[in-house]
């Protein structure tokens, strides 16, 4: 009978034991994680209080966004970050993995099957017939990529997929203008064009205005004769969005692609009376508003997360599709609003395509940690199907880009050098410093800029330069023929298409060709 009260007791206490509720601390979970992209239109590498460089300069000063520094102090700031210097290209490759000259969306898109009439009436050259149409999530569309699209392998993993704001994906009357036939099981507001008639519910964000249809931001109409800046309202939107997947407990992708800062430039009233009262340009007031506006939504995001006990369990990314606007439509003197950098959007300098970026991925990246490693926009569809836990993702396209996982969970990590691409083979408009077809490259501290239309050459040292104030072609010519090779053996391995010269029908010769 001893025996067999022993037993029992033995058994009701290894019972108790085993029913005890675990403390929270002695859990180990595997959770997939919550992914937010915030994607900024037109963003500088200077329109933030957050430095991006060693120093703090007068722009830093200007501009208030204390949610991008609440984001860097709980994250990492990469400082040499790039996109293309505008918008569709960027988007494209975000979406694709691919470089631009290899997906072929080298310009910004609209109009169905037309190219751009600044690139039809070019005076000296002829553009090539380019993706004119965009990106496309099915076979058989004339002047379109076709790929594997990010939030389609999200989506089949898992993840509730929302888009939200601007798209820019495909022209009107293709699927790709439709974010919800790439892969987002939610699109708010996003649709083919890459501006917004208004930011203003009180105009009812466009709609309503004869000949500007187009350019009118859809599937608002709640907020419509409100008086709610489009920022704000799309912030609203994204968190309803955010509580169906909570509701549904699925893990979410949310790309909250901001219309702001792009032009117009219209003053964003929650914020812009102390710009004002600092007596700056009354344009640079407002377009500093727009970025405080934005800087609002971060935080609100942030906020909500915490609310609902999700942060622990979200990354977020921040990043610009394209340089600050600087050679029009701006306040003060063209071409100096992201200095020290050269130039802004639309240019092959520094101005047109380093961007502010921020990765904040809780337990895994270092808090107020910085990274120098050179990262750009393709990188970003490896990075996050890694972080989602998506391994061996099959996909129509080659993929470019590289992850920068590693650069975020272990701050000594280095990539061997490899080369940066950027490729332009067409006209975007304005005229200003680096503004035109042309082809680049970067590896490692050097850079060279190849111009289609004259075949100038330009060739820096960004450590020593990051002004890009001093083009060494001449003086350091065996650098600059290494970098005109590795440029233009990247060209020809990805097919990539050139203009040619009016005058004499002949296509634009690779760089190698001339710099022997």
């Amino acid at each position: 009978m001893k025996s067999n009260q022993l037993i029992t007791a033995f058994l009701a206490i290894t019972l108790f034991i085993g029913c005890k509720p675990k403390k929270e601390n002695q859990e180990v979970k595997t959770t997939t994680p919550n992914i937010v992209l915030f994607f900024v239109d037109d963003m500088g590498w200077q329109d933030t209080s957050v430095p991006f460089w060693d120093k703090t300069t007068e722009f830093n000063e200007l501009y208030h966004t204390p949610n991008m520094e609440r984001l860097a102090k709980e994250g990492m700031k990469f400082t040499q970050a790039y996109a293309t210097a505008v918008c569709s290209p960027t988007r494209v490759s975000l979406m694709t993995g691919m470089n631009a000259a290899r997906h072929r969306v080298t310009n910004w898109t609209l109009k169905k099957d037309q190219l751009q009439p600044m690139e039809v009436n070019h005076k000296t050259l002829s553009f090539p017939e380019w993706n004119v149409n965009g990106l496309t999530p099915v076979e058989g569309i004339d002047k379109a990529v076709h790929a594997t699209i990010l939030p389609q392998l999200l989506q089949e993993a898992g993840y509730f997929t929302i888009h939200t704001g601007k798209a820019h994906f495909g022209a009107i009357g293709t699927p790709g203008e439709d974010p919800s036939n790439i892969g987002f099981h939610v699109n708010i507001a996003g649709h083919a064009a890459g501006a917004p008639e208004s930011y203003y519910g009180t105009e009812n964000f466009g709609n309503g205005k004869k000949g500007k249809e187009e350019w009118a931001v859809p599937g608002l109409e709640k907020y419509h004769g409100q008086d709610i800046n489009l920022t704000e309202a799309l912030t609203i939107e994204a968190k309803e969005a955010m509580d169906i997947a909570v509701d549904k407990k699925e893990p979410f992708f949310l790309y909250m692609s901001h219309y702001a800062v792009h032009i117009p430039i219209m003053a964003d009233d929650r914020f812009v009376q102390k710009y004002y009262d600092m007596g700056i340009d009354s344009t640079e007031a407002k377009y500093a508003s727009l970025v405080e506006g934005m800087d609002k939504s971060l935080g609100d995001i942030m906020d909500y997360l915490e609310e609902k006990k999700l942060a622990e369990n979200t990354i977020i990314l921040f990043m610009s599709d394209n340089g600050g606007l600087s050679v029009h439509a701006r306040g003060g003197e063209k071409n100096t609003h992201n200095k020290p950098l050269n130039s802004g959007k639309g240019s092959a300098y520094e101005g047109g395509i380093r961007e502010p970026m921020i990765v904040k991925w809780p337990g895994k990246v270092a808090p107020n940690s910085v990274s120098k490693e050179q990262v750009i926009i393709e990188d970003f569809y490896p990075s996050i199907l890694e972080m989602a836990g998506i391994k061996n993702a099959t996909t129509i396209q080659e993929v470019d880009g590289l992850s920068f996982v590693p650069a975020l969970t272990d701050t000594t990590f280095k990539n061997p050098e490899r080369p940066l691409f950027w490729h332009y083979p067409n006209e975007w408009g304005p005229r200003g410093p680096g503004i035109g077809a042309s082809s680049a490259v970067r590896l490692g501290d050097w850079k060279y800029i190849y111009y289609h239309n004259d075949g100038k050459m330009e060739l820096f040292n960004l450590k020593e330069d990051i002004g890009e104030t001093n083009n060494q072609i001449d003086q350091n010519i065996e650098k600059g023929k290494e970098l005109a090779k590795v440029l233009s053996d990247h060209l020809r391995k990805v097919n990539a298409q050139m203009p040619a010269h009016k005058s004499t029908g002949k296509q634009v010769a690779f760089p190698d060709e001339l710099l022997k």
